[in-house]
């Protein structure tokens, strides 16, 4: 499987990751994409940061300063982050950040709505152009818990600003160039102290990142540094393409690069790291969180629904497992595996089916999965053809056909019409799935 780790230890934000790709290996012409659709210019330069080689990517719009990344995405025009100018605020220095970066608090402003047709009609393959709007998405929805405003409505600042926008598409467009099988990054670093907002100061982390890191597979940690160094765009792109792991994983190493941020800090690269190389894992690594209740007084009937009316909301596996409650009642532990994104939808599903009180969650964490699609092999019973699906099973690194298991109602209906028990069926239809998928064997 091929993997690109990042090592978050110093925390990320558009540019940085921007610079990381590059210098990992992704070629920098695929940005021409966005030059021409947005009309502005990706700079990429070598800097060094105590001692390190990096990789600095900044955008120019309009011949003017190149702007570096995301200064206060999905919050408001009273942010700064530090990976850029860590010394002032908006409200305290707005002159010297002005004539700096280009579009601090004068980017133009768009809606969600503004944002996503912006996107769409830039002519990005699929796959680019899901991830560029998952992230905006998660923006959106950070803006928009923070405000209280609906996501259809809400007003994006900066990140509604061309400069943005361009640090999201290009990090879509250079990870697809990489063509990893997977993203993982280790816990990120925050910063710490405080930011000033035009509501006031605010403790590192900004709202927004908080708000989105929430919804993410990763952790974050404070420090080691009293400035801000997780940006909301940074965690927004992160928490769309990558995993979790603790520590870096068992790497063979192909390429690697740092991302530089603007700031340079005393005794600390302000850079971000970037990996790429073959790992032995071969399931691939899907978010989830876990909800749970338990209840006393469901029916029976209602208990054997859940799983169907569960799945309709977004569940990815219901277990129910008796169990003894308080004063020696007999109950029901109810466990659901689901989506970090949704879980709100899931909790209060189950809740209007139960009636429980209480829906407990066990936080993000995820799960090794196969790669799985149903088939559909044709069996030949006393003469006659029939269709039967099965599931096919393979690793995500090479391919390999593991597992082939034959969807039951499809085996009890062949077996109803030809007379046939159900599991002759079932040996017959994964017999001839193993023979037309090899096995065993590597595609």
């Amino acid at each position: 499987m091929r993997l690109l780790a990042f090592d978050g230890r110093m925390g990320a934000s558009g540019d940085m990751l921007l610079g990381a790709l590059v210098a990992a290996g992704a070629d920098p012409t695929v940005l021409e994409t966005v030059e021409s659709e947005l009309g502005l210019q990706y700079d990429v330069a070598d800097s060094t940061k105590c001692g390190i080689g990096a990789t600095t990517v900044t955008v120019r719009i309009d011949d003017e300063e190149p702007s570096s990344d995301d200064d206060h995405i999905g919050i408001d025009p009273g942010h700064a982050h530090d990976h850029r100018d860590a010394g002032h605020t908006h409200s305290d220095d707005r002159d010297s950040h002005e004539r700096s970066y280009h579009g601090e608090g004068e980017g133009q402003h768009r809606t969600y709505p503004e944002v996503v047709n912006l996107v769409e009609a830039m002519g990005l393959s699929a796959g680019v152009e899901e991830q560029a709007l998952g992230c905006f998405e998660r923006l959106g929805h950070a803006e928009s818990r923070i405000h209280g405003t609906p996501l259809k409505s809400t007003q994006f600042h900066e990140v509604g600003a061309d400069d943005a926008i361009a640090d999201v598409v290009g990090v879509s467009l250079l990870l697809n160039d990489l063509d990893v099988d997977r993203v993982v990054t280790t816990p990120i670093a925050t910063g710490g102290g405080s930011v000033s907002m035009s509501h006031g100061h605010y403790p590192v982390p900004a709202p927004a990142v908080v708000e989105i890191a929430e919804m993410a597979d990763w952790a974050v940690r404070g420090g080691p540094l009293k400035r801000e160094l997780l940006t909301p765009t940074g965690a927004a792109i992160l928490a769309e393409i990558a995993a979790s792991v603790e520590t870096l994983p068992t790497l063979d190493i192909d390429s690697s690069g740092y991302g530089a941020g603007s700031k340079s800090f005393k005794n600390y690269p302000n850079v971000l790291r970037a990996m790429v190389g073959e790992t032995e894992s071969s399931l691939r690594e899907e978010p989830i969180t876990v909800l749970e209740t338990h209840l006393d007084d469901t029916t029976p009937e209602v208990l054997g629904g859940l799983s169907e009316t569960l799945a309709d909301a977004g569940a990815l596996d219901v277990t129910i497992v008796p169990t003894t409650m308080k004063k020696s009642r007999p109950g029901h532990l109810v466990k659901v595996v689901t989506h970090p994104s949704d879980a709100h939808r899931v909790a209060r599903k189950l809740a209007r089916e139960t009636g429980t009180l209480g829906v407990r969650e066990h936080g993000s964490g995820h799960r090794f999965v196969a790669d799985r699609v149903i088939e559909t092999v044709t069996i030949k019973v006393d003469g006659t053809q029939y269709p039967v699906n099965v599931k096919v099973s393979r690793f995500p690194d090479d391919g390999t056909v593991f597992d082939i298991s034959c969807e039951f109602d499809d085996a009890q209906q062949v077996g109803d019409t030809t007379g046939r028990p159900t599991r002759e069926i079932i040996r017959l239809a994964e017999q001839v799935a193993s023979e037309t998928y090899s096995l065993g064997k590597t595609e």
